[in-house]
């Protein structure tokens, strides 16, 4: 019996000279601070208070033509927290709010993305807080993306979303306009 290993041969070459598709792998600027993540909440329901978190890091694999499979992974310093109060931010890192002590670090990984628009995806994943993890849904807007001044490529994106203060075992009640805390994501990476 005769074998014709013509067509095996003719897809090995397809497979060698056809581009693969994957995506481009970004770690966050925090070194060059074009990264952050704020919060704020109601205060008595008189005004907001507004913070910060000073340390994180982390990364995310992005293809423009197939965004929905995105993934993110940032890592955060929850004892970094910083509302411009020393007396404020020590009590947040109490074991009323974050328990800095006994839970060092904070995590998001993300699970799905659902692309709601052009420039506009719904990001889905874990965040690990005080050692309680729950699925949240992030808003996400693209910035934008291109080549940076240095030879490098960068992508931007902003994310927001909310917070259920009880859902993540916080002690503290600061009443019922402050219940939810409001938290966004201002994230530059850069092409690894």
């Amino acid at each position: 019996m005769k074998m014709n290993y013509l067509p095996a041969s003719l897809l090995a070459l397809c497979l060698i000279f056809v581009p693969p598709a994957w995506s481009d792998n970004f770690v966050i600027d925090k070194k060059g601070q074009h990264a952050s993540i704020t919060f704020r909440i109601m205060h008595l329901g008189y005004s907001w208070l507004t913070g910060r978190f000073n340390n994180f890091d982390g990364e995310f694999s992005y293809d423009q033509n197939n965004p929905e499979a995105t993934t993110i992974t940032v890592n955060i310093d929850p004892a970094s927290v910083d509302t411009n109060h020393a007396e404020r931010d020590k009590h947040l890192r109490s074991d009323d709010f974050l328990d800095v002590e006994k839970f060092k670090t904070a995590t998001f990984v993300s699970t799905s993305v659902k692309q709601t628009g052009p420039g506009k995806a719904i990001l889905t994943g874990d965040l690990t807080l005080r050692g309680i993890t729950k699925t949240i849904d992030i808003e996400v807007t693209s910035v934008g993306g291109g080549k940076d001044p240095w030879g490098g490529y960068r992508q931007g994106f902003q994310g927001t979303t909310q917070l259920i203060l009880k859902d993540f075992n916080i002690k503290k009640d600061l009443g019922p306009s402050s219940q939810v805390v409001e938290l966004t994501l201002d994230i530059e990476g850069v092409r690894k």
